[in-house]
């Protein structure tokens, strides 16, 4: 990002929008005072809360992330919400008061004791937002908080945030994609495009008047949705993966969900759906040969073990690459390379591939998914739409008969989401068996996808 110049005044909220890689998140860290130095990257102009440089403003601003996971500290949670304000100083006194009044304010209904790590992903990420509360900043800084929520969890946090607002007048800058989740709580747009701010205003002055516009650059406009691929010209083909009465979890005989059977046929995708915590991506990675079953047996068909043991759970890494694909749910799990070229190499390289053929597909992908400027950029400097993209081509690159991949366009633009539907559409119509983890309605509707729900109730 180059050349944003713009100010928020005390109260107002603000929804950040832009395509994918604009600087959205990098934006939210520097408010935030955690950019770091200029080892960490280049910075020009001044970032300002209440006119001290942000870096300097301790405790004005709170930061809430993307994933839930990464902003769980402590194992309790009172401990967890009572971190920050610990990290201010703030007298031992005052502390449980804050902490107590943030739970009730963002309506996290829990004892202090209770484990962290028995929260579902909306209960963490309220909890995370109750942290943030506690230290009672002006300014309340939100980094796509509902991407890899289900429909009530989207709900319950843009509520408590609401809640939130109401009670403390902080001010908000939230970044999502989804514009419509945010529209009922925000008053103010603020666009980012390649040369700064390129839009600002009120909703309705800058998705109405300029939304054909915006949507062509990747915005999320509601009512101009991106294109959908054409349907399935065939019918699905042979099964490739079965599951039969399965139960999954990811502690040895402890399952989180029970009883499943399901089949993954060639030519089509197969969409996991269901609220957090339902066991969804458990599922996926059992499917994928990553976790053994609990009970009962994934097994592969004749044509993709081809000539190994049928369960994928006994296969090895290098067997798995040119038959089982996985994408999983944080990027950051799969990351083994410092350039991204390097990244999407590496299935290539493992399978022996000829070098002129591994460029030719690594270059295609590149391409494609638009990672092709930041070929030797490190994986862990892009932003998270970016990640998610450039796990998928990895996957990719290795072109296996299944492919499992969760939440696959969580953090994407318009754009770069009809882009990555796309190349699915393609891979199904060219025979490959897709299974998508999502709570993304408008993938499984673009993608003609088969449901699988789980309700959470195993």
């Amino acid at each position: 990002m180059q050349d944003a110049s713009f100010r928020i005044d005390p109260g107002e909220r603000v929804l950040l929008l832009g395509a994918s890689g604009s600087g959205k998140t990098t934006l939210l860290h520097g408010l935030a005072g955690v950019l770091g130095g200029d080892e960490e990257g280049e910075s020009e102009g001044a970032l300002l809360i209440d006119g001290v440089p942000a870096a300097r403003a301790r405790g004005r601003a709170g930061l809430v992330l993307q994933d839930p996971d990464s902003q769980v500290i402590l194992a309790r949670v009172g401990d967890d919400v009572a971190f920050g304000c610990e990290n201010l100083g703030i007298p031992r006194g005052e502390i449980w008061p804050r902490v107590e009044a943030a739970l009730d304010a963002v309506g996290l209904d829990v004892p202090l004791d209770r484990p962290t790590k028995a929260l579902s992903g909306g209960q963490k990420q309220r909890l995370a937002l109750a942290g943030v509360v506690a230290m009672r900043p002006g300014l309340l800084l939100l980094d796509e908080p509902t991407a890899n929520l289900d429909p009530a969890g989207v709900e319950e946090v843009r509520e408590a945030v609401r809640r939130v607002l109401d009670a403390t007048g902080s001010t908000l800058v939230v970044v999502e994609h989804r514009v419509q989740v945010w529209l009922p709580l925000v008053d103010r747009v603020i666009v980012l495009g390649q040369g700064g701010v390129v839009a600002d205003g009120s909703p309705a002055a800058v998705l109405g008047a300029r939304g054909a516009e915006l949507a062509a650059a990747g915005v999320w406009v509601p009512g101009l949705p991106p294109a959908h691929p054409a349907p399935p010209a065939g019918r699905p083909g042979e099964v490739l993966l079965r599951a039969d009465d399965v139960s999954v979890g990811r502690v040895r005989g402890v399952a989180v969900a029970a009883g499943l059977s399901l089949e993954v046929p060639a030519g089509a995708v197969t969409a996991i759906t269901g609220p957090n915590g339902a066991g969804k991506s458990t599922l996926g990675l059992t499917l994928a040969g990553l976790l053994p079953p609990v009970r009962g047996k994934v097994a592969a068909a004749a044509n993709l073990a081809d000539g190994i043991a049928a369960a994928p759970i006994d296969w090895t890494s290098r067997q798995l690459l040119s038959r089982i694909g996985m994408v999983f749910q944080e990027p950051e799990h799969q990351l083994l390379e410092t350039t991204v070229r390097a990244e999407l190499e590496v299935g290539p390289r493992a399978l022996g591939l000829a070098p002129d053929e591994m460029d030719a597909r690594v270059d295609d992908l590149l391409e494609r998914l638009r990672l092709a400027p930041l070929a030797r950029a490190n994986p862990y400097t892009l932003s998270g739409g970016e990640k998610r993209r450039l796990t998928v081509a990895a996957a990719l690159a290795s072109r296996p008969r299944v492919l499992v991949l969760d939440e696959p366009t969580f953090g994407q633009d318009a754009r770069t989401w009809a882009e990555l539907v796309a190349i699915l559409a393609e891979l199904r119509d060219a025979g490959s068996a897709i299974v998508t983890i999502t709570h993304d309605e408008e993938v499984v509707r673009a993608l003609h996808a088969r449901t699988f729900a789980l309700d959470g109730a195993s």
